[in-house]
């Protein structure tokens, strides 16, 4: 059972898996926040014309940042192998063949190849989560056997060979498509709502939206995004997904308030959630739910509540983008048109409900 102060109370496997996730996300929360901040920041200088894109500035700084983002399943393999304590050369090795630019190219457009007979499902590995995260863990149970059968002489480079035929073939086959086949089900979901009603199927895309990010299973919207505008000239997905990103703002800055300031470790969450909580408004919410959110549970749940209301506003707006953008106060020109007032307000919904939810509903442990 869940306590009513948001604590997780006599749920061993539910506390397990938030210490889990925070020993693994804890050792690179400052490099997400630095590199979103960065981001956010080079955003910000071309909106308001200080830079353009073309600027080496622009070019070199945004690479940091944004390549953090892409790049983000080699820290996730080198901190996963600490927490479960797997060999964290052997882990690395993971992420090396599923960002090998030949294979991206492929995965990512297709066609794709056979291997042992079955054709490798197309995916998404750049900034995912899910899929290394369950390459290690699998590693640490091929591991076990090793260690104790395999001789000391050929331990060393035997190992290695054995993991990598067993976990890679799971990786490419079963864990790296999963994350599309989640977002690409949720999307087909989405499609089936909004031709029967776009309220609802607005405040179904504000509610799961997020968790999809966490995942990184929202990447499998980006295409149909992308296709609706070249083939239709504007696309109704995105418009629904701000107020999702603006309730884990609200919930990040409401966490603020509730840190102890009275404590060093209170003084450093309150520092981390008005950061992150302020990348969020620029559009840019992993800081908030990998550092914030995510790891204290409720926060998250109430910025995906909030989400909700916020994607039914949306839907009930029907604002369409022209082009492709990530719903922030940054991009908002892309979704000037029918419905933009009501756009705009379901972003101030969504901050707002996701703020005082949180001050309601969630109590910073002691």
């Amino acid at each position: 059972m869940e306590k009513k102060d948001g604590k997780i109370g006599k749920n061993p496997f539910g506390k397990k898996i938030v210490d889990n996730l925070s020993g693994i996300f804890l050792p690179v929360i400052n490099l997400i926040t630095a590199a979103s901040i960065i981001k956010s920041i080079l955003i910000l200088l071309v909106s308001f014309g200080v830079m353009t894109r073309e600027n080496g500035i622009y070019r070199i700084f945004y690479a940091v940042s944004d390549g953090f983002f892409y790049f983000m399943p080699f820290f996730l393999a080198a901190t996963a192998a600490k927490q479960w304590k797997t060999d964290m050369f052997i882990s690395m090795m993971i992420p090396v063949a599923m960002l090998y630019p030949d294979l991206v190219v492929i995965l990512e457009n297709g066609p794709t190849f056979p291997y042992l007979g079955i054709n490798v499902p197309q995916a998404i590995y750049h900034s995912s989560v899910i899929p290394v995260l369950l390459a290690v863990g699998l590693l640490k149970l091929i591991e076990i056997p090793c260690d104790r059968f395999l001789p000391d002489v050929i331990i060393g480079f035997v190992k290695p060979i054995i993991c990598m035929c067993i976990v890679l073939t799971f990786t490419f086959l079963l864990f790296g498509p999963l994350g599309t086949w989640i977002g690409s089900g949720l999307t087909k979901l989405f499609f089936i709502l909004y031709d029967w009603n776009a309220v609802v199927a607005g405040a179904f895309m504000g509610l799961l939206i997020q968790p999809m990010v966490a995942i990184g299973a929202h990447w499998a919207i980006v295409p149909i995004a992308l296709n609706n505008i070249a083939t239709q000239g504007f696309d109704v997905i995105m418009p629904l997904l701000a107020g999702a990103v603006y309730g884990q703002a609200g919930a990040a800055f409401a966490v603020a308030l509730k840190c102890k300031n009275s404590t060093e470790k209170g003084k450093i969450d309150r520092q981390i959630a008005i950061q992150s909580g302020f990348t969020a408004c620029l559009g840019v919410t992993e800081p908030a739910l990998y550092s914030i959110n995510l790891p204290r549970v409720w926060p998250m749940v109430w910025g995906c509540v909030a989400g909700a209301f916020g994607g039914a506003l949306a839907g009930i707006a029907g604002n369409h983008c022209i082009s492709f953008a990530f719903p922030s106060i940054l991009t908002c020109v892309a979704f000037v048109g029918p419905g933009f007032l009501l756009f705009m307000l379901s972003m101030l919904l969504g901050l707002v409900l996701g703020f005082i939810l949180t001050l309601v509903g969630y109590k910073e442990k002691a």
